[in-house]
């Protein structure tokens, strides 16, 4: 009996021991040299991390990550829109905010699957599942990818949340038009960012990558299969998106600013396009053209996107009027510092539309100071909309609505 007992105690001491080892050596086998993953979408992650999880022939990954961003906010409206009679105050959505606490994870499995899956708790209703998607690679220039992710569509929504130059994306992209008809839902934005659908994307050839995808249409707010049968042109629907990017010198990092990457040489021109068949509530179909600039060489940053938006309605709206909006902007950042990053930006939105006088400019100042080896990062930033070229002061005064003239951002962020 003793022997037996002696054998098992035996058995299970060797057992620990090789688990043990097996534990260390894929937590400590990462490679020599830095290598860099953004394909989250959300922060960057380096190989030089403590906590990434490797099997010994690389096949499987598992790399957790963390965004905490918390902000500090000023906006100062014109008087335009409020009513006095209520005490409506010209300073409204201020205070402190906290725009994302994501909890995430990504790897990959079997070699030639990628996947990630990622909470936004800050978040409220579908928004919450910020994105889950796996993608398969099937061949050297085919993957499928399929779940919630960021459509394929102007480099500020792709890239990495984390990294981006200014706390706030451009007006351009993130206000909606103004239509002299009122929809059954939102009037449209010229930015899609993530939804539901399924994408083909990889590499026509080394240096001419594609994205073909179709999507739900109804953004990150819904995770259920709602849509329908188009009646004016008998296809489902849905978000059709593509996007064709030429790369020279290698694959674009999906970053505007990072501490750790000051020595890079990249050049990504881009060109994206998308139709929403009847969105709105079946009332519009937009159609959305992009094309964009990104060029990171050492200490700078510099970027820009056009884009258009022309918005039809559908038959059963009987109105055959369409409308066009174009949007644009220019922005660069550079590092005086290895810490320290400052960035400008000039935007420009038409957002009554082409037919229309008068054109909305937002210039917009900013600095980024990256606490070296913590994770942290501290951003501020000014940004001004001015008015310009309206036909009325009617006009002149909605173009605004319900867009802050003077808006002040501080935040403070934390990723892992």
């Amino acid at each position: 009996m003793k022997t037996i007992i002696l054998a098992a105690f035996a058995a299970l001491t060797t057992t620990n021991i090789q688990a043990e080892s097996l534990l260390t050596d894929t937590l400590t086998s990462a490679p020599a040299e830095e290598t860099f993953d953004a394909e989250n979408g959300v922060v960057t992650i380096g190989s030089d991390r403590m906590f990434q999880i490797e099997s010994k022939d690389h096949r499987f990954s598992f790399k957790p990550y963390l965004m905490l961003q918390t902000t500090a906010n000023f906006n100062y409206y014109d008087d335009e829109g409020l009513d006095k009679a209520y005490n409506q105050d010209n300073v409204a959505n201020s205070g402190f905010s906290f725009p994302y606490a994501v909890l995430g994870f990504t790897g990959k499995a079997f070699n030639n699957i990628t996947y990630n899956l990622s909470i936004n708790a800050a978040a409220s209703g579908a928004a919450i599942l910020q994105q889950a998607w796996f993608d398969i690679y099937i061949s050297k220039g085919l993957a499928v990818k399929a779940g919630k992710f960021k459509t394929p569509f102007t480099s500020a929504y792709l890239t990495t949340l984390g990294e981006t130059l200014f706390p706030m994306l451009p007006v351009s992209l993130t206000s909606s038009v103004i239509l002299p008809y009122s929809l059954n839902a939102a009037n449209p934005k010229i930015g899609t960012g993530f939804d539901l659908g399924v994408m083909l994307h990889g590499k026509i050839c080394p240096v001419i990558g594609y994205e073909f995808g179709i999507f739900n249409g109804n953004g990150s707010g819904s995770n259920q299969a709602t849509k329908t049968f188009s009646d004016d042109w008998h296809i489902p629907s849905l978000l059709y998106a593509g996007r064709l990017s030429w790369t020279p010198y290698g694959n674009m990092p999906r970053t505007q600013g990072n501490s750790k990457m000051l020595n890079e040489h990249k050049l990504e021109v881009a060109l994206s396009g998308s139709i929403n068949v009847e969105a709105e509530n079946e009332s519009t179909n937009d159609t959305r053209v992009g094309l964009e600039v990104s060029y990171l060489s050492g200490r700078w940053f510099i970027g820009g996107e056009f884009y258009w938006m022309n918005v039809g309605f559908t038959k059963r709206q009987k109105i055959n009027e369409s409308y066009n909006y174009i949007g644009g902007y220019a922005q660069a950042g550079y590092f005086v510092g290895k810490q320290w990053q400052l960035a400008a930006r000039y935007d420009l939105f038409n957002r009554n539309g082409t037919g229309s006088d008068g054109i909305l400019n937002s210039p917009a100042v900013g600095c980024n100071y990256f606490i070296k080896n913590t994770g942290l990062k501290l951003s501020a930033m000014y940004q001004f909309v001015g008015r310009t070229g309206h036909k009325t002061q009617l006009d002149r005064d909605n173009d605004d609505l319900g867009i802050a003239k003077h808006s002040a951002i501080v935040m403070m962020q934390y990723t892992f």
